[in-house]
């Protein structure tokens, strides 16, 4: 495992509207965009094949150019494996390696983005998974069932009763469909239980359709 002091101080980062990658946990990726297939083969020469996932500001994903200005905190994730389909894109996972804040981008030399990182502040995302000791699983379930019914989604519920409770927390912050400032929100989260508090706040909100009705129980 790699340490903060470790870490480069310049990284490639891929803005992506909407796509969270969190410590410890896998995002998949499709590349197919040419200044991205060059970031991919830049960064399987480096020892760390690091690449700092980062959202863009206000920019909608369907509107994103790549010019877009940045959110400051991103999370930088390690290739871990990747495919070749038949038409010449990649299917690529990054896992999650640490937190990082935006210095400064670093221009030219590359057809993607770059910038200068600082990794200080963010030690806790190398260590072991973390806990959240108030965690009221049955309760959580319920407000996820209710959110899942009114957005028409299924879910293997059996795999998500089981998982510990970093992996189901993490793994519902990526792949919840939130909006891109909802995520960034999700992402600064201080730790594994304020995460939590802000999803469940973040999925009332929904189920209310948006309105100030108090809090559902």
């Amino acid at each position: 495992m790699k340490h903060i002091r470790d870490l480069p101080d310049t990284i490639p980062i891929f803005p992506l509207p909407g796509a969270l990658l969190l410590p410890r946990a896998r995002l998949p990726l499709h590349l197919f965009e040419p200044r991205y297939l060059q970031m991919l083969e830049d960064c399987m020469k480096t020892p760390e094949r690091l690449i700092g996932m980062i959202q863009t500001r206000d920019v909608p994903a369907s509107v994103a150019k790549p010019e877009a200005r940045l959110h400051s905190i991103g999370c930088a994730g390690r290739l871990t494996g990747f495919s070749e389909t038949e038409d010449g894109r990649y299917m690529i996972t990054l896992a999650g390696v640490s937190r990082f804040r935006l210095r400064e981008e670093v221009t030219g030399f590359t057809p993607y983005r770059r910038a200068r990182v600082e990794w200080k502040g963010f030690e806790r995302d190398q260590g072991g998974s973390e806990d959240d000791p108030g965690f009221d699983r049955a309760a959580f379930m319920d407000l996820l069932h209710r959110f899942f019914d009114s957005l028409e989604l299924s879910t293997d519920w059996g795999s998500l009763k089981e998982a510990d409770s970093e992996l189901l927390i993490n793994s519902l912050s990526m792949l919840c469909p939130f909006s891109p400032e909802d995520k960034q929100a999700l992402l600064e989260a201080p730790t594994l239980t304020t995460r939590r508090e802000t999803m469940v706040t973040l999925i009332e909100f929904a189920l209310r359709g948006g309105s100030g009705e108090e809090t559902i129980q």
